[in-house]
């Protein structure tokens, strides 16, 4: 397709900041979105084999509990956080987001529904492994199925919104126009080697899991000890597995050599490296969070480079700075960003760490951010609202 066409198809207001604004943006939430997404898929898998060991195993019957609550709740934050990506790609990506929207209309409506009702069977399969349920295993994969299904979906999207010199032959075949919205074409190297990079991220998990209860006296010196040796082995193996599958899929698009791929091979090798020595494992997952950021960065790499190969260069898209806009944005993400995700951290911490039944409301540090976000999260409705109606009454009278 020729760039011109693209170009025609961006939005003609422009975008209200710096394109290299949003794809850093871009690439930071991919990443955040993509380990829960790795973390859930993982915890998910990783239960259902312990719904099998639990029976004649003590150390699984605790740990598939936790899993699967951790499962659960990191699904929830896959959802929240992947709303970011999409949007920041949008932004500077409309025609391709779009585009392949329309070619593939009805997955986009499947996706929501399978999403719908795989998070929902997740629910029964929590519930029925906390009854022991005999089926629970059985419930779990076909949640377990969904969940994947969705991933491929989101993965076939952003392999077509790469590749607009297929968009005619997609939306056309052979001359004969089809709008059934049912375009479809993954590509497995590429999809293989995202999705299982939820192993080596649910073994880091088990690592900190480990050291986390380390101190609490509530589990066994057996079972602390078993949840992190199963992590070392699941995050060895799942690193070198991801190595194989990231020189596969290099191979398969003529990118063997490139400088950034390379530095990705050095990357996961001393990933392997740390998880396999380092006794200390939340120093290995500052480095494989750093990991996940360059293998977002490289998607955005890759992208890049194929559309400014065809003309389309996102650093050409008209600028039309919106300061209302970005200073919202700015200071709602710094606000909840911050306080936010700061309390949820210090509250779990020290849940996990306390002896007994935690109360928050003796807690200074836990009482003090709380009351902070309660006061940010009402002077940011009372900005919001007065910001938008005089906007609105600016404009129209």
């Amino acid at each position: 397709m020729d760039a011109s066409v693209l170009n025609l198809l961006r939005d003609p207001a422009g975008i209200p900041f710096y394109a290299v604004v949003f794809q850093g943006l871009y690439i930071l939430t991919w990443a955040f979105h993509a380990l829960f997404v790795f973390l859930s898929l993982g915890a998910m898998g990783l239960s259902i084999y312990g719904t099998f060991r639990k029976k004649t195993n003590e150390n699984w019957k605790i740990l598939t509990g936790h899993l699967l609550q951790t499962g659960k709740i990191s699904v929830s934050l896959l959802i929240v956080l992947g709303v970011a990506p999409l949007l920041f790609t949008q932004v500077i990506y409309d025609p391709n987001w779009y585009t392949v929207n329309a070619l593939s209309g009805l997955w986009v409506v499947i996706f929501i529904y399978s999403l719908l009702v795989g998070y929902s069977i997740y629910y029964w399969y929590y519930y029925a492994n906390k009854k022991d349920s005999s089926s629970s295993s059985f419930i779990g994969i076909i949640s377990f199925g969904f969940l994947i299904f969705c991933g491929l979906i989101m993965h076939v999207f952003s392999v077509q919104a790469i590749q607009p010199d297929m968009w005619m032959q997609w939306y056309a075949p052979n001359g004969v126009v089809d709008t059934s919205g049912t375009t479809f074409n993954p590509e497995m190297s590429r999809f293989l080697f995202i999705i299982l990079l939820s192993i080596p991220v649910v073994g880091l998990f088990l690592q900190n899991y480990g050291d986390f209860i380390k101190t609490n006296e509530k589990f066994t010196e057996n079972f602390k000890k078993f949840t992190r040796d199963l992590g070392t082995k699941i995050a060895t193996f799942g690193l070198i597995l991801s190595l194989g599958l990231f020189v596969y899929w290099m191979s398969k698009i003529n990118m063997l050599s490139d400088i950034y791929a390379i530095i990705i091979y050095v990357s996961f090798t001393l990933m392997v490296f740390l998880t396999k020595n380092l006794k200390n494992s939340y120093y290995t997952t500052a480095f494989a969070i750093i990991l996940i950021l360059l293998i977002s960065g490289f998607r955005e790499y890759l992208r890049y480079r194929l559309m400014a190969d065809i003309g389309y260069d996102i650093y050409d898209y008209p600028v039309s700075i919106e300061w209302s806009s970005i200073t919202m944005f700015v200071l709602t993400f710094v606000s909840f960003g911050a306080v936010g995700v700061s309390f949820i951290a210090t509250l779990a911490w020290k849940v996990g760490k306390s002896k007994g039944v935690f109360d928050a409301s003796k807690d200074k540090t836990v009482s003090l951010m709380a009351n902070m976000l309660l006061w940010i999260l009402s002077l940011w409705c009372v900005v919001y609202f007065a910001w938008g109606f005089f906007t609105l009454f600016k404009n129209s009278i």
